[in-house]
């Protein structure tokens, strides 16, 4: 036997010869946490009074998030915006109103109290809200456990290929992962299944509205690895 034999080529010799496959899996999981998208809106006839009313709405909007203490994860406000309206007025144009918006994204882990705290929100004056959007967590054990089923996949399915050509696996030599491990929907995607988007205007009422029954989505989690392996001569 020569050198050139006894090295393994990197596409197999006869006397080494390779199998390249892939190995997939895919699991239905329920998800870990659900974010809701919160936006408090308010309209004065100068800027002052608009922010007056917008703080005023927007502090018993966190305020009534934060009081669901530990079942709130995260809570976080993004976009601030408070706009003049303009209107015709002879030959220029004068301000008719301002108007004021803020944008709140509240992560919750207790699907109980999501929906308690969604109809809750909706009830408040000049809320909307919108969502659920279910997700996993990033570091979710679901997505090491796809891993794993993809990599038994691909070795099982290399041990069928040598034994139908009566040769038997013998080493590893590469595994690659392609990056496909995926948790669908993504989160904040647009239109999920059990949506739920109201706006609500004038007061809250004095009794409290009953909690929204809320339906978890089920999260797909895809994994996808290539594995090359060196088998003993076939039997050919």
């Amino acid at each position: 036997m020569t050198d050139q034999d006894a090295t393994p080529q990197p596409y197999g010799t006869p006397q080494v010869p390779r199998v390249a496959v892939r190995g997939e899996a895919q699991l239905e999981v329920d998800p870990e946490i659900a974010r809701i998208g919160i936006s408090v809106s308010a309209r004065g006839t100068d800027r002052r009074s608009a922010l007056d009313d917008l703080t005023r709405r927007n502090t018993a909007v966190l305020d009534l998030v934060k009081s669901y203490g530990d079942a709130v994860e995260k809570l976080e406000t993004g976009a601030f915006s408070i706009t003049p309206e303009l209107t015709r007025h002879g030959r220029g144009e004068r301000i008719r109103a301002y108007h004021g918006r803020v944008h709140t994204t509240a992560e919750l882990a207790d699907f109980t109290a999501l929906g308690e705290l969604t109809t809750r929100l909706a009830d408040l004056e000049l809320t909307h809200v919108d969502g659920p959007w279910w997700a996993l967590r990033p570091d979710s054990p679901a997505h090491g456990q796809a891993r794993k089923q993809a990599v038994l996949e691909a070795v099982q399915r290399a041990r069928e290929y040598a034994n139908a050509l009566g040769a038997q696996l013998a080493a590893l030599v590469e595994l690659a992962d392609l990056g496909a491990d995926d948790a669908r929907p993504v989160a904040m995607a647009a239109a999920p299944a059990g949506r739920f988007r109201t706006m609500a205007f004038g007061a809250a009422e004095a009794e409290p509205p009953p909690a929204l029954d809320l339906e978890p989505q089920r999260q797909t989690v895809y994994a996808s690895v290539n594995a090359r392996f060196t088998m003993t001569p076939p039997a050919l």
